[in-house]
């Protein structure tokens, strides 16, 4: 099997696997802490399209008893959802966290960008 086939049958998982990287290389290149913080945030979203992905299964419904169908596979696996839900309330709380601290960090320095508030550390001797 090629990769062309595999990315083919499974372009979402593919999707969410290049989203990641964008974030990834977007964390680690920028040096802006909003830029940053935006990277962090489309990787999150890829993890949850991954997971979400997993979870879901062709052809089955979400796990509420309709109609008395009682079959376990009936049903997609709510677990990977829960999870998707969770984590999204963590992404958020994480994301106002960061956020509030870049602003404490812009009122003191006066810029986002990582290296000069290295720089203005390094002056003051911290």
């Amino acid at each position: 099997m090629n990769v062309m086939n595999l990315i083919q049958n499974n372009y979402e998982e593919a999707i969410a696997m290049i989203l990641f990287g964008i974030g990834f290389s977007n964390l680690l290149l920028q040096q802006n802490l909003i830029k940053k913080i935006i990277g962090l945030n489309i990787m999150d979203t890829a993890m949850y399209l991954f997971l979400a992905l997993k979870g879901y299964i062709s052809g089955q419904k979400a796990p509420i008893v309709v109609n008395g169908v009682q079959k376990v596979t009936a049903y997609i696996n709510p677990i990977p959802a829960g999870l998707v839900l969770t984590g999204i309330v963590v992404s958020v709380s994480v994301t106002a966290l960061m956020l509030s601290l870049t602003i404490r960090l812009y009122r003191r320095y006066h810029t986002l960008n990582l290296d000069e508030i290295t720089t203005q550390l390094e002056k003051e001797g911290l």
